[in-house]
């Protein structure tokens, strides 16, 4: 074995020398911060934002981004956004707690429940994605994702008291609309017809307008796709047109039993 020439060879193959992998890193810990400071009783909400403000600095500078806005600038705009992310999900847990029989407090939800974690990182990502800061909005909500099985894009929109149910499965894509008061539970799916890198500036997703509920393994796909405002959508349906208002659609299985003979 040629030890020298493998490891010369190795690096020819390395399409990306600036690639920094610490960047994955600081970033799931800049996201465990985020989410301490915002909910955790013990962590100093004072100490903390100046922590977190040197860890963005850092992150930028390890990614060598050239961007319109300063470092300062996009830190003190996001940071101006917090007090009204954490409104919008202390409704999304209450939604959650007004929802499922299941939920038993407040601080199960926040320190239980999947899918309640999985919006929380979700809003906070998005503030950057909206504010143009690119990757680390998505390593957010990727870290999110490894932990509870939900991928929710940063760039999707969803509006306020949002429930995600036992969360596991759940795929939202990154032109999604979701309007307020909607329910969507494991295994449901807001995609894209085609996927094709021409369409990349385009509307691929669908939009769930207000008070609708999406159940288990319900797939719903394209940009021109609407699920009109208090609607069902059942189990395991399939949807690729728009469904009107206050409209009902529903898988029907068939089912056959096969009796065994001589029985």
């Amino acid at each position: 074995m040629d030890k020298d020439k493998i490891i010369a060879e190795l690096n020819r193959h390395k399409k990306l020398p600036y690639l920094d992998y610490r960047l994955k890193q600081e970033t799931e810990d800049f996201t465990d911060t985020l989410f301490y400071t915002l909910f955790d009783a013990n962590t100093p909400v004072a100490v903390n934002l100046e922590l977190l403000e040197n860890k963005f600095n850092q992150l930028m500078d390890m990614a060598c981004w050239d961007l319109e806005k300063p470092n300062e600038e996009l830190w003190n705009n996001y940071v101006s956004h917090l007090p009204q992310i954490l409104e919008n999900l202390n409704l999304d847990a209450e939604a959650i707690l007004n929802c499922d029989p299941a939920s038993l407090s407040l601080q199960e939800i926040y320190m239980a429940y999947p899918g309640f974690y999985a919006i929380a990182i979700y809003r906070l990502a998005h503030e950057l994605y909206e504010e143009g800061v690119p990757l680390i909005p998505r390593m957010m909500t990727e870290y999110a994702h490894r932990q509870t099985g939900v991928d929710i894009n940063p760039g999707a929109k969803i509006g306020k008291s949002f429930f995600i149910d036992h969360a596991t499965g759940v795929v939202i894509g990154e032109t999604a609309i979701i309007h307020d008061n909607v329910k969507i539970y494991q295994g449901v799916t807001l995609g894209a017809l085609y996927v094709a890198k021409n369409l990349e500036k385009t509307k691929r997703h669908p939009t769930i307008e207000n008070n609708v509920t999406i159940y288990a393994n319900a797939t719903i796909l394209g940009g021109e796709t609407v699920v009109g405002a208090n609607s069902v959508i059942g189990g395991n349906a399939w949807i690729t047109e728009s469904v009107p208002p206050n409209s009902t659609v529903y898988h029907k299985p068939e089912i056959k039993i096969k009796t065994a003979p001589n029985v």
